[in-house]
């Protein structure tokens, strides 16, 4: 096997690698999966959840794409709850609680029954480089795997620093080892590394805790789930819990930090700004007297428990004394303090949309390496790289995804254009056509990609042809169907909508606030008709009705800057002749290099006067 020379090789199985991955050996690359260990394949580092505002998004794009995530999300799931119901569709969010042990194992079947993927347990710690192209790995055995394309998905591992109070220890996740090499490798080949900071909270007996003082939290009354294709429903769901810290666990923290490695000087590098630290919450929001913590199961049948929202590098001691002042926390056993983790990363802007590197040819970058957070962020970027690190070595075209397209879209041409100097994390908030990008029809924009690709099967674009025909025959039923104000009147009343006096179509009855398609069901005859859809494309058909304005007005704006995306700039192009760019402009296009003038405009610091200066030297 060893002597065998590789497609691809992807290098770490978290998020990132194993999408890469299953990705690369579905497109019939013969693939190498390189972990330094085969028991953590899979592993949720940190929170033992999937998806949430805008990661629910990703994780049925990855879905959509025929990636793995979201079927072992729904394989895994111990709840499920839709986020955000109470805003507009653009808002959904779907989020899974996870059986933590059940998730890494169901990853690992996985990637086990798929073929053309070996696995090899060592840890890499260079990579052979010829003519400016990567030729494969070396591992710390001394062993020399040939590869035509190697894909780094590393995570925290690159010469990972573990800090609890003063107390500091090398390793990738507590208790398992760092990798080192590879950055101090890249560096000397030209390449910008830096630091970044992620941490974690303490895991407790669930045994000790007192769950009477605090807020159940349920999942969905009728659970959803991430997959497209027939993955399980969940039956019965586990519940979360609320609880909230006080003045009195402020002032024992308080008590530690000159002890904190945060505030100390120890850490230097900056952590996720949407996912702080206890300590860091509770300097920064001095004048709130609490904060809201999630209690959350690991799984089925552990007792353990993950305290969400109470992540610390404080003192062991400190943590423990302050969470038993937390209510129902009085008796607390803690199996694991809460810790953070230094780690390399190399900025994103070294990168072309594929995800490949600029200075290296068939070598790609994807998860925390980028400088991203969470892991579906991660998953994603394994993805796009594991697709083009096998059309790369198979001269196939690039594959990569518009920001009106996917939320993939949108985090790859942040961290490509912008670059991240903090941990990056997806928000609704960075997509500008996010009532296009909805977690509902991530099967519809993206299958039939996937599909011409070679990597989502018949059977999900069969799947989405049909949701795509039953909703197109649901809205005409709507449209076509006349309701008379003798039959309508009584329902608007119901949510003091005002009356009609003549006849409306069913559809145009729908667009009103608070009319949903359930209400419409009360009218038996449109009920005789529409209980034969799927709740599925109901939703599709009614969302459609409903935004159709909306949805047709951002189109038209995608159709106006996608003009821009369509002027390239050619790959010789000399951006330090143009003396009459703004030095800023000038320095950053050197930097980054973009593909074409509508990149070149989301380049922070660019101006609309460059742009314009961009145009007349392209002859525009």
């Amino acid at each position: 096997m060893i002597n065998e020379i590789y497609d691809v090789i992807v290098v770490g199985a978290g998020h990132a690698g194993c999408e890469a991955a299953a990705a690369a050996a579905n497109l019939g690359s013969k693939t190498l999966l390189i972990t330094m260990n085969m028991q953590t394949i899979g592993q949720m580092s940190c929170n033992p959840a999937m998806g949430g505002i805008a990661k629910g998004q990703i994780v049925r794009e990855i879905d959509a794409m025929g990636g793995y995530s979201g079927i072992i999300a729904d394989k895994s799931a111990i709840q499920f709850k839709m986020l955000n119901l109470s805003k507009g569709p653009a808002m959904w969010s779907p989020r899974t609680q996870n059986d933590r042990m059940l998730f890494a194992q169901e990853w690992r079947l996985a990637l086990e029954n798929t073929p053309n993927l070996d696995f090899f347990q060592d840890m890499v710690k260079s990579l052979i480089i010829e003519n400016d192209k990567v030729a494969g790995v070396i591992t710390s055995l001394g062993i020399q795997i040939r590869g035509k394309a190697v894909v780094l998905t590393n995570g925290t591992f690159l010469n990972g620093l573990i800090h609890v109070g003063d107390k500091q220890l090398g390793g990738g996740r507590m208790g398992e080892p760092r990798a080192f090499g590879i950055t101090e490798q890249l560096v000397s080949l030209g390449f910008e590394a830096g630091r970044m900071k992620t941490g974690t909270p303490p895991r407790v007996d669930g045994r000790s805790l007192n769950y009477s003082q605090m807020e159940e939290q349920k999942g969905d009354e009728n659970p959803g789930k991430f997959s497209y294709l027939d993955s399980p429903k969940l039956e019965k769901q586990l519940s979360c819990h609320i609880v909230y810290t006080n003045e009195t666990v402020h002032e024992i923290l308080r008590e530690g930090f000159d002890r904190s490695p945060m505030f100390n000087g120890t850490i230097q590098s900056i952590g996720p700004r949407y996912c702080p630290s206890i300590e860091d919450k509770i300097n920064r929001f001095a004048e709130r007297n609490r904060h809201q913590l999630f209690v959350e199961p690991e799984g089925w049948k552990t007792i353990e428990i993950y305290v969400n929202g109470f992540s610390s590098s404080l003192p062991e001691e400190v943590q423990i004394k302050a969470m038993k002042h937390i209510p129902g926390f009085e008796n607390v056993k803690v199996f694991r303090p809460g810790y953070a983790i230094e780690y390399d990363y190399f900025p994103p802007t070294q990168l072309n949309h594929t995800l490949e590197t600029k200075l290296i040819q068939n070598l790609y970058f994807a998860g925390q390496i980028n400088g991203t957070t969470g892991y579906e962020e991660a998953a994603g970027q394994g993805l796009i790289a594991g697709i083009n690190a096998h059309n790369k070595v198979h001269e196939k075209e690039e594959f990569t995804l518009n920001r009106d397209e996917a939320y993939i879209g949108v985090l790859i041409d942040d961290l490509i254009t912008k670059g991240t100097e903090e941990p990056y994390r997806m928000f609704t908030s960075r997509a500008e056509y996010r009532l296009l990008l909805r977690q509902d029809n991530a099967d519809i924009r993206l299958t039939e990609k996937s599909y011409n690709l070679g990597l989502a099967k018949l059977e999900r674009l069969q799947k989405v042809q049909e949701k795509i025909s039953k909703s197109n025959e649901l809205e005409s039923f709507l449209k076509d169907t006349s309701l008379k104000p003798t039959i309508i009147n009584p329902i608007l009343e119901t949510i003091e909508s005002a009356p009609v006096d003549q006849a409306y179509r069913a559809a145009q009855i729908l667009t009103r606030p608070n009319m949903t398609l359930a209400k419409l069901d009360e009218i038996d005859f449109i009920k005789t008709t529409t209980k034969y859809y799927s709740e599925e494309v109901r939703e599709q058909a009614e969302i459609n009705i409903k935004y159709r304005g909306y949805i047709e007005k951002e189109k038209e704006n995608v159709a106006k800057l996608n003009r821009l995306e369509t002027i390239k700039i050619p790959e010789d192009f000399d951006f330090s002749k143009i003396a009459s760019l703004s030095t800023e402009a000038r320095q950053k296009f050197v930097k980054i290099q973009p593909k074409t003038i509508a990149q070149a405009s989301r380049i922070s610091g660019v101006s609309p006067a460059d742009i314009n200066v961009l145009l007349i030297y392209l002859g525009r």
